[in-house]
């Protein structure tokens, strides 16, 4: 269940609040917040003060426009109103740091504001209860009716959300609600990472920061039964490991096949440290880069002597955990990292 502490019903309020702390007037806020390329503010004052005064569909919009160009987690303006001037505080900008954030932040895509309207959409769906996770969401064609946007963009944008891992794309039986609920709540810190294919590098360095500090915190578990699924996953990458070996020296089962069934256990391996570590926000982000990473990149193991190198430093990684040694868990996965980037193919381009 989503936190009492968030709500739909607080962002007309929100929006009012904001732009009196930015001493903005309607006009100035339209015009610094909502201009078009084509010199024209996307809606009139008229609307704004009305979305103020009354809420409406268009709400979503102004709100999404704000957090992209001040880079700020949408979820705020659900924050009930004193909440949010508590908030506001420490994100308010002075004229000087607004000219700076205009500069940088002038144009962010397309398919960038798309995704966070479509995000906010089933944020607020689910905050009011007409959505939960596992339900089906409507078409592409009735979301571009009800968003007022177009249809072909929706489902550019509902792509987006699937390898996110928010959405279930099911061919031939529709899209549901992906049954990790809380993503929609902690897409604002991961999403925009991922609308440029070409920086697979520097997702892999976020990454390692993160499967760093996730070793640290299952290191320091005491849950008997995640630290046991721990285990019981070591031991199938043990099993899966020696009967790779046994596939090379006997010329059965494919190779390929072995690698393949290897991955499957390290993404499960590395995704119960997470759950060891008891962030569930640590756990999100991992499991939204890992959804990025399978479709974007190899893992480059072709051989034994890689697959061999992978589950000794695994071997060592669990031993840290288990052993309840941070210091040594945060080494381990430190040059796990280091090795494991090696492997992951990503292209000149992204230095």
């Amino acid at each position: 269940m989503v936190s009492e502490r968030y709500s739909s019903r607080y962002k007309k309020d929100n929006i009012k609040q904001l732009r009196r702390m930015l001493k903005m007037t309607q006009k100035e806020f339209l015009e610094y917040f909502m201009m078009k390329d084509n010199g024209k503010t996307a809606m009139s004052v008229a609307t704004l003060s009305n979305l103020e005064s009354k809420g409406g569909e268009r709400v979503n919009e102004v709100i999404t426009a704000v957090c992209l160009k001040l880079n700020l987690d949408s979820m705020l303006f659900s924050l009930e109103p004193q909440e949010f001037i508590n908030q506001a505080e420490h994100f308010v900008m002075t004229d000087e740091k607004l000219s700076v954030a205009e500069r940088n932040n002038s144009k962010n895509g397309g398919i960038s504001e798309l995704v966070n309207r479509l995000t906010m959409y089933f944020a607020d769906e689910m905050l009011e209860g007409r959505l939960k996770r596992g339900d089906q969401i409507p078409s592409d064609r009735e979301l571009a009716a009800r968003l007022g946007l177009g249809r072909s963009a929706v489902r550019e944008a509902l792509k987006v959300l699937n390898v996110l891992g928010m959405i279930d794309i099911r061919l031939g039986q529709g899209m549901y609600i992906a049954n990790r609920e809380s993503n929609f709540f902690t897409i604002p810190l991961s999403w925009s990472l991922f609308l440029d294919g070409r920086q697979v590098r520097s997702i892999l360095q976020v990454r390692g920061a993160l499967e760093i500090r996730s070793a640290d915190l299952a290191a320091r578990c005491t849950d008997e039964a995640k630290l046991a699924k721990l285990t019981n996953i070591y031991y199938r990458m043990q099993q899966t490991f020696e009967d790779a070996s046994k596939t090379d020296a006997d010329g059965g089962r494919d190779l390929q096949k072995a690698l393949q069934e290897t991955l499957d256990a390290d993404i499960e391996f590395h995704t119960c440290i997470a759950e060891c570590s008891g962030n569930p926000i640590l756990l999100s982000m991992l499991q939204t880069i890992r959804n990025f990473l399978k479709r974007v990149s190899g893992t480059g193991m072709v051989d034994l002597d890689q697959l061999k190198a992978s589950f000794n430093e695994h071997r060592t990684l669990y031993g840290a955990i288990i052993s309840h040694n941070s210091d040594y868990a945060m080494d381990s996965m430190w040059r796990h990292m280091q090795e494991s980037s090696l492997r992951y193919n990503v292209d000149d381009e992204d230095e």
